[in-house]
């Protein structure tokens, strides 16, 4: 893991509540647990709710997991007038979300100026044994607030 740097000094209470932001991370009932410059572990219990036809947790739970530990790893790099969007991720199911917690952890592979790239990895913990379900790639972007069109020069405001 290459150590990072955070842009913004406040990281950490920026990215505690961009996450609490989120009603769907709520929902879900997944927490932060460890988070770092560039790297975060996400944790979610398990609830029937949230299974498919066969009992596993639904791929898309698992998926939306991961999408947010790279969010917020990837947000915990970027500067202090930043907000986040996902652009883009691939996610490759592994085993059956089978358990009683799910982990998901992320990290920061490529942090640029507009564009971050993350890898995470979720797990499903059950009967003490761990078991890796799922990898993900995700890019994210870096929303940054644009000058006002009154500072813009005459020939792009006409």
């Amino acid at each position: 893991m290459v150590a990072f740097e955070p842009k913004n000094p406040d990281y950490r209470a920026a990215a505690m509540a961009m996450f609490a932001a989120q009603p769907a991370m709520h929902t879900l009932g997944i927490s932060i647990v460890q988070l770092a410059p560039g790297e975060v572990e996400l944790a979610m219990p398990h609830s029937a709710a949230f299974t498919q036809q066969n009992g596993f947790v639904h791929a898309g739970i698992i998926t939306a997991g991961l999408d947010n530990a790279c969010g917020v790893a990837a947000f915990t790099l970027m500067p202090r007038e930043a907000d986040i969007l996902t652009v883009e991720f691939k996610t490759t199911l592994l085993a059956p979300a089978r358990g009683s917690r799910f982990v998901f952890r992320a990290e920061v592979v490529k942090a640029g100026r507009t564009l971050t790239f993350c890898e995470a990895r979720a797990f499903a913990e059950h009967g003490g044994k761990t078991t890796l379900i799922a990898a993900m790639t995700g890019t994210l972007m870096a929303m940054l607030p644009r000058a006002a069109a009154s500072q813009a020069p005459a020939a792009i405001r006409a």
